[in-house]
């Protein structure tokens, strides 16, 4: 899809309309929070977070390996 966006001015910032098939595309509605990346393309827009997703993942890495211990501290 190659489609020219209009932007707004929505007080002293600048907004972006996305066409209705973008957001169903990306599974979103007004009020929903979108994830700008810098890629080496250009820029990515997703509707997940790409940091709080690889620290969710750490996060269950250091849970699975240290099980027994997080096991003796939830007593």
């Amino acid at each position: 899809m190659n489609k020219p966006l209009k932007l707004i001015k929505i007080g002293n910032s600048t907004g972006v309309i996305l066409p209705k098939e973008v957001l169903a595309r990306l599974r979103v509605g007004q009020g929903d929070e979108l994830f700008l990346t810098d890629a080496p393309g250009g820029y990515t827009l997703t509707a997940h977070n790409a940091d709080f997703a690889e620290a969710m993942a750490a996060a269950e890495d250091i849970m699975r390996e240290d099980r027994d211990i997080l096991a003796v501290l939830a007593r």
